[in-house]
């Protein structure tokens, strides 16, 4: 009998030692989590039980058990390398077979389909086409799009900006007022007595003088400027500019052109042919507050994009209905400043980079500033995460022990969080497995004794005459 309990012992040590030297082996292997021998006493019992003083027969290996406690997260320069943060398994696909793993090496394929280093695709949720947003629920290979960003038209300029209130009206624009008020009031019934609706002709007059002055290529002509970048359906790149003129106390005009030309004719600034009474125009009020009162937002119509050399860039023409917001613009005693310009339009762009956030949201940067979602990765938990099998290759496969997945988006209910550009390390603690090594080692010498001790014995029992 002592042989054999000896016997078991020595398997028992065998087996310790084999899982330990698997540990090591694997304490720089992404992902990997130890495994831990576990056993159990064994005694000879039949149908009516064991006795009170049986005694034992060894041991047997009662589990494997594996660890999943969180190793170490070490950051790389991939993007595409991730780690999970927390609970849950990354989700791969070889071809419909599904494996499950905390191994983050991930990159493309030639398809641009998301694969670890065996090809096998990652799991995620898509994206819709139509509204942009993510499929919850509906599981998919994750795929990198390559394809270029479309470009999206200018709809709307918000702009926030203070005109200084000191301004006076410039110097040009007052002399042609004032010349031709007094033109207009000299025509008068009575020049030394006008009337208010020949005061009121004569202020027109005036007014309509003055604005006649604007140049833009003159900065005699105007008190400020600002200019802002625009895109047309093709996505070419314009310059709208905004030019402000103070006419009276509280009151400006702004002229609008794009690419330098008046933007109902398409006369160039500099051509002498511009004229600028054609020349957009809107008109700016403000209260004693500095506030702007004049309903928002103006209405830019009848702009037809033009290249730089006055032909039509194939773009749709013309714009209609470009919204200018100067919602928020005051009037105050200070330099005229721009405190904010946003436009909704952009340029066609490439590919520049991917991220991938913490809720493992796959997201395209464009060489045109924009991003865009492209998918979601998910994570999957199960309610006996010990009782999957292992695989090889860091990872798992579904068992009856381990139940059903529940895959669902990083950081909701019990999964973690997703780190991109980072890796998980082995969860392998190298000085425990190496006291564990000397203990297995000490346990198979004592074993090994144990038969030596019983073959003595055996041996003197044979040697009696």
């Amino acid at each position: 009998m002592s042989f054999n309990i000896g016997l078991s012992g020595i398997r028992a040590a065998a087996s310790d030692l084999n899982i330990t030297g698997n540990n090591i082996a694997n304490a720089g292997t992404v992902g990997f989590k130890l495994s831990r021998a576990e056993f159990s006493d064994v005694y000879a019992a039949s149908v009516l039980g064991s006795g009170s003083n049986a005694q034992g027969s060894g041991v047997l290996m009662g589990d494997v058990s594996q660890m999943f406690t969180q190793g170490n997260i070490n950051f790389t320069e991939n993007s595409l390398d991730l780690a999970v943060n927390g609970n849950g398994f990354f989700v791969t696909s070889n071809n419909g077979a599904l494996s499950y793993t905390r191994a983050g090496y991930f990159g493309t394929d030639r398809q641009g389909n998301i694969v670890n280093n065996f090809g096998e695709r990652l799991q995620g949720f898509g994206v819709n086409g139509v509204t942009g947003q993510i499929n919850q629920g509906i599981q998919t290979d994750l795929r990198v799009d390559t394809r270029s960003a479309d470009p999206q038209q200018s709809t709307v300029i918000d702009s926030t900006l203070n005109l200084n209130s000191t301004n006076v009206r410039p110097a040009i624009w007052q002399q042609a007022y004032d010349g031709a008020y007094a033109g207009s009031i000299a025509g008068a019934v009575d020049p030394a007595a006008p009337t208010a609706a020949e005061v009121a002709a004569a202020q027109t007059a005036g007014l309509n003088a003055g604005r006649a002055t604007f140049d833009p290529t003159n900065s005699a002509t105007y008190n400020s400027s600002t200019s802002v970048n625009i895109y047309d359906s093709l996505g070419n790149p314009h310059v709208m500019t905004k030019y402000f003129v103070k006419n009276d106390a509280n009151r400006w005009d702004m002229f609008v052109l794009v690419d330098g030309r008046d933007v109902q004719t398409g006369t160039l600034a500099s051509d002498p042919a511009f004229d600028p009474t054609s020349t957009t125009r809107f008109d700016l009020q403000f209260n004693e507050a500095g506030d702007l009162t004049t309903p928002q937002p103006y209405t830019l119509s009848g702009w037809a994009p033009l290249d730089s050399t006055g032909q039509p860039t194939g773009a749709a023409s013309p714009v209609n209905n470009l919204a200018i917001n100067l919602r928020g613009t005051t009037q105050y005693a200070s330099s005229f400043a721009v405190t904010s310009v946003v436009q909704d339009g952009f340029t066609t762009g490439e590919l520049a980079g991917l991220e991938i956030d913490d809720t493992g949201l796959l997201v395209a940067r464009y060489t045109n500033g924009q991003t865009r979602t492209q998918g979601q990765v998910v994570l999957a938990t199960f309610a006996n995460a010990q009782g999957l099998t292992p695989q090889g290759k860091t990872s798992w496969t579904q068992s009856f022990a381990s139940g059903e997945p529940v895959v669902g988006a990083p950081t909701s209910g019990t999964l973690g969080t997703i780190q991109s550009g980072a890796l998980e390390s082995s969860n392998v603690d190298l000085s425990e497995q190496l006291i564990n090594l000397i203990v297995a080692q000490r346990n198979y010498q004592a074993n090994a004794k144990t038969i030596q001790t019983e073959d003595a014995v055996t041996q003197t029992i044979i040697n009696l005459r």
